[in-house]
């Protein structure tokens, strides 16, 4: 909580310095309209900047606030810019149509003409379409593939953000400590976004060049992925994170899917474990052994790092059950875990965890069968009777979104503070 409240700050403290920069350093625009055009133009690049430093999945500020968190504020930040970037030009083309006395069209034109704005009118339209594959509807109707490819058109819009600031001359460039702060947030930006996204995994995968150890079939529809390579015990995984995977020689290399580690890293081999809900995850049953792999991480705060109390409870949904597998083998203290599943043939790793909990004294309750309406197995009379002393352990929730919004809501009721919740919703930044 912490490192989100230093995180919004400085982000608070740079609003105000470009309000500064914007009252004392630029010029007097010709028309007020055409000043709020401006004002919302210097808002659009701080987000943008904003936006870039969130998908750099910098390992600090990851492990500190999580994948998770970071990417809710991703989206958030991504449909303000949304707003901001429709709204800076359609103030600054109304503000000079009505200054010359002539029309929207004529004014777009004109402005299309400069190559600056040209620029401009250019990202505007490539975060447009950024935006609409975003949206809820058309999310859900996209494999992660194609939305991924699709979110990289704001790659280009960043390039031409930058080329149609370099041609404006207001609070971006009326004077040299305008040019130097500017240029200072946009070199910090984009190196953290190289070194976070090229720089380090390719880094990473070079020293420890990991490849496909041994393929598990868990049931018809789940398998699991032993990884090996080199100096595995200087790979700072931890139990609860995940990776993006790659196994580019039999699903091509733009073939890339997040996927938590279902055991703790020993510092010889990883283990993923996936459900057959896609193209990608259901190859991964035949990958070859040997195979080499590409790995992007570890990433998620969903670790004990974050941990509270010296008891815990694990929740797990479907194939939420992975990253609890990998926490039940690496919280020490007293753990209670609750497995829901449709039937006991659909709890896979289950067998797993129940001999994990037989050697440390845990406990593993498998909450299985269909879900009444008035007995919910998540509501908040069934958890206080499964585990009386919730409120004085940290509870650990993954699983699918209806799930976990439920225990969510049973955790308010019941009182449990929000410190101690830990809540992974499988989401994901471009």
């Amino acid at each position: 909580m912490r490192t989100a409240q230093l995180f919004w700050g400085v982000v608070a403290l740079n609003v105000a310095v470009v309000w500064a920069l914007f009252f004392t350093v630029a010029p007097e625009p010709r028309h007020p309209l055409i000043g709020v055009g401006q004002f919302l133009g210097l808002h659009a690049a701080l987000l943008m900047i904003l936006q870039l430093t969130l998908i750099a999945r910098l390992p600090w500020l990851d492990r500190r606030v999580g994948m998770d968190r970071l990417t809710s504020w991703h989206r958030w930040v991504g449909f303000t810019l949304f707003w901001v970037v429709l709204l800076h030009p359609a103030f600054v083309v109304l503000g000079y149509a009505v200054f010359y006395r002539s029309t929207v069209w004529r004014q777009l034109t004109n402005l299309a003409g400069m190559a600056g704005s040209l620029a401009g009118m250019v990202a505007l339209a490539l975060v447009i379409v950024a935006a609409g594959v975003s949206v809820r509807w058309a999310r859900r109707r996209l494999s992660y593939e194609t939305w991924h490819a699709l979110h990289l058109l704001l790659y280009a819009a960043v390039t031409l953000v930058l080329i149609h600031q370099l041609f404006e001359v207001s609070a971006f460039t009326g004077a040299p400590v305008a040019a130097a702060y500017w240029w200072v947030l946009w070199i910090f930006a984009i190196t953290a976004l190289i070194a976070g996204r090229i720089v380090l995994p390719v880094w990473r995968n070079a020293r420890h060049r990991l490849y496909v150890a041994a393929v598990v079939p868990e049931s018809p529809d789940v398998v699991s992925v032993h990884i090996r390579g080199r100096d595995l015990d200087r790979l700072p995984a931890r139990a609860g994170q995940f990776f993006i995977w790659r196994f580019p020689g039999y699903a091509g290399w733009w073939r890339a899917n997040p996927f938590s580690l279902s055991a703790a890293p020993d510092g010889r081999s990883l283990r993923l474990t996936a459900k057959a809900v896609g193209d990608a995850s259901a190859a991964l049953r035949h990958v070859p052994v040997g195979s080499r792999v590409f790995a992007e991480g570890p990433y998620g705060a969903f670790t004990a790092m974050h941990r509270t109390r010296d008891r815990t409870l694990l929740i797990a949904g479907g194939v939420g059950v992975t990253p609890i597998r990998a926490l039940l083998e690496d919280l020490p203290g007293d753990v209670v875990v609750l497995y829901r599943a449709r039937t006991d043939a659909d709890a896979v790793l289950l067998e797993e965890m129940r001999a994990l909990a037989r050697t440390r004294d845990a406990r593993v309750h498998l909450l299985a069968g269909r879900t009444s309406a008035g007995d919910p197995p998540f509501g908040p009379d069934n958890l206080r009777r499964l585990v009386p002393d919730l409120t004085d352990r940290d509870v650990y929730v993954c699983g699918p979104p209806a799930m976990t919004d439920a225990v969510l809501r049973s955790l308010r009721d019941l009182g449990v503070p929000r410190r101690q919740v830990h809540a992974e919703r499988f989401r994901l930044a471009a």
